[in-house]
This record gives C-alpha cells, structure tokens and sequence, in this order.
C-alpha cells in the first residue's frame, strides 16, 4: 500500500510541478521578451508620465500596449498584480517531488556503492547542503561583486566556476542519476530564492515608499533585474538537469560530470541567442548567431562523443525460455518487484507477472538500461542479451 500511495503522489506532485513550471517560465520568458522589445514612447504625455518603453502587439484576437515606466508610476493603481506564487509554487512542488522520489530511499535512488558508499542520513544530508550551499555561494559572488566594475562578467565567470565545481562535485558523491536531477534542484533552488530574497522585497519597498510619498531607490530595481536575468539563463540548464534521468546514456557515463556541463553550457549560450534576438530586430545588438552557433557546436561534439562503440556479440541462444531468465531475475529484479516490495506497482515474481510487464522490461533493462537502479545488483550484458532473445521470441512464459 506505501509503494502505491507513493506512485500516486509522485503523479499528482509531478503534474503539479510541471503546471506550475510552465507558469513560472512562461511569466519569466515573457517579461525577458517585453524588456528587450520595449522602445521609447511616442506619446508626450506617456514620455512625462516617466514611461520609458513602450510595446505594442497582438494576440488572441486583441491588441495589446504594455508599457514599463523608468522608476515608479505617477500614481499606483488599486490593483497590482505580483508575480511570485509561480515560483515558490515550482520550488515546492519540486522539493516534494525530490523528497518523495530521492530521499525517501536514498539507498536506492541517491546512493551508488560504486561511486561513495555511505550512510543512507549522510547521503541525504549532502544532498541538502548542496541546495543551501550553492545558493550562499551564488548570492556572496552577487552580492559583492554585482555592482562592481565590469561586475556582471565577474559574476559570470565565478558562477560558471562554481556550477562545474558542483557539478563535478555531485557525480563523485553520488549515484549519477540522482547527480543530474539534484544539480537541476540547486540551480532552480537558486532561482527561487532570487525570487523570495530579493526580487519581491525590492518590489515591497519600492511600493511602500511610493505609498509614503518617499523618493524610490533605482538599486532595488536593478537588483531585481540583476537576479531575474540571471534566473533566464538558468532556465535552460535546469530543464535539461531534470529532464536527464529518462536518458541514462548521460549520466552513466564514465565522464558524466563533463556531459552535464556541456548541456548546461549549450542550454545557457542557445538561451541568450534568444535574449539578444529582440535586441537585434530593434538594432541595439549584432545578430546573435554566435550563441546559437556555440550552443548547437556543444550539442554536437557530445553527441559525437557519446557515439557507441560497436557492441561486442555475447553469445545467446536462438530461444530463450522464461525458465532460462527466471534465476536472472530471482537475482537481480525481485527484491524490489516481488511480494515484500513491489516498486513502481510492478511485480516480477510469476511468469504472468513477467509476461504482462514484458515490454517495460524490455525497454526498462535492454534498451535504456535503466534498470536495475543504478544496475545495484549488478547485471550483466551477457543477462541483458537473454532478456532482448527472450522478449524477441514472443515473451514465452514457458
């Protein structure tokens, strides 16, 4: 009944997670747009109003005119809508998600023995301290180097100094799958905190000296900007983290580290194509091309990299009975899919069991090689081989 309880929470969270997402990316997309596609107003009274750009467009059958002022309205209007429940909604939804997935059995899903073998606490204490660690980093480097000379390059270069340290630090601690999701967890954990730290206080305290009648400091909206921008680039690289654990050619390698740094990079450089394109259709900036150019070279050289060798021939029979693959999988299946724990609501311990989940098997352990998690009870290619013969030849229960 846990297990059971557990596939529906992961559902429901999962679902949750992915809605809520969209909101948040799609609300930070969309004002990433506006900013770099605002141009000066024509109107004089919009120009004394303090409107310092304007957008029109249309869209679903009406047209639109957004306009954004330098430092604060005339007068603020009754309603103000604010943009944050998208972003703590995400943050929450995906811890829960991590908890119920990663950390409920880190033995599991966290660990690797091959990698480090430790306490399923220590684990999951290491795991947590990377959320609360790389975000007291990223926000010293901000913080003291933000408003500096030349300060956003530097804040560049130590943040990406500090994603590879992070990102070479996870795969060597632990099982790669969960090095891959949980670096997505730290960035987006970064993310959300920009949004909670500092993006709304600014915005509370620009709109509580406006209400007072009190001179508003430009700082708190070019430290909101600072963080915002920041959280766009971080986009791209998170989504692929997350999306990674369908596709164990990345994060089983043995240069895993080097795969996640390469799609983070190719993620972060076809993102800021995208930032500069409405910069350019204006004429503020050259075509972009570079950056796309850069991100797709990166995509290439891993997919050349990642090319397979030719896979050396193991010997199987013409047929493969159920009775052959039974003791492979008495082995290395049942102890999480048979009566005591039956992970994912999947059973493997009758032949009908194993007939009815045949195709899952078969893409689970032969094609993506998911299965067992983290391979822990060690399955060989050679088994590998007898489950694709036998899956071939009609899944006989015999």
């Amino acid at each position: 009944m846990e297990t059971y309880l557990l596939d529906w929470a992961n559902l429901l969270l999962r679902w949750l997670h992915v809605i809520v997402a969209i909101a948040w990316i799609g609300s930070s997309f969309y004002f990433v747009f506006l900013d770099s596609s605002l141009t000066p107003p024509q109107d004089e009274q919009l120009k004394k109003d303090g409107v310092s750009g304007e957008l029109w467009a249309v869209h679903g059958g009406g047209f639109y005119h957004p306009v954004k002022f330098a430092v604060s309205p005339p007068k603020l209007p009754d309603h103000l809508h604010w943009f944050y429940w998208e972003s703590y909604s995400t943050w929450l939804s995906g811890f829960a998600l991590f908890l119920i997935s990663y950390l409920w059995s880190p033995s599991v899903y966290l660990i690797d023995p091959r990698i480090m073998e430790w306490s399923p606490a220590g684990a999951i204490a290491a795991a947590l301290a990377f959320l609360v660690l790389f975000w007291l980093l990223y926000d010293a480097i901000c913080r003291t180097l933000g408003q500096t000379k030349n300060g956003e390059a530097k804040v560049g270069a130590l943040v990406l100094v500090l994603v590879c340290f992070a990102a070479w630090a996870a795969t060597q601690m632990f099982a790669g799958r969960a090095a891959f999701l949980l670096m997505g967890a730290m960035i987006a954990t970064a993310m959300s905190a920009n949004v909670f730290f500092w993006i709304i206080p600014g915005q509370r305290t620009v709109v509580a000296d406006l209400k007072a009648g009190r001179l508003v400091d430009p700082i708190h909206g070019k430290r909101g900007k600072q963080r915002s921008v920041h959280n766009t680039y971080f986009t791209l690289p998170v989504l692929f983290a997350m999306l990674s654990n369908h596709y164990s050619f990345t994060y089983t390698h043995e240069h895993n580290w080097v795969i996640l740094i390469g799609m983070m990079f190719a993620g972060a450089a076809i993102r800021q194509f995208f930032v500069m394109r409405h910069g350019f259709k204006l004429g503020r900036n050259p075509h972009p091309w570079p950056y796309a150019a850069a991100g797709v070279v990166a995509l290439l050289a891993l997919i050349v990299w990642l090319k397979p060798a030719p896979v050396q021939a193991v010997a199987v029979p013409d047929t493969v009975s159920y009775a052959q693959i039974q003791p492979v999988i008495a082995q290395r299946c049942v102890m999480c899919h048979g009566e005591a724990l039956q992970s994912k609501n999947v059973r493997l311990d009758s032949p009908e069991a194993v007939k009815q989940h045949a195709q899952t098997v078969y893409q689970q352990v032969v094609v993506m090689k998911l299965m067992p998690m983290n391979n822990a009870t060690g399955i060989t290619d050679a088994e590998r081989a007898l489950f694709a013969q036998w899956f071939q030849g009609g899944a006989p229960t015999e």
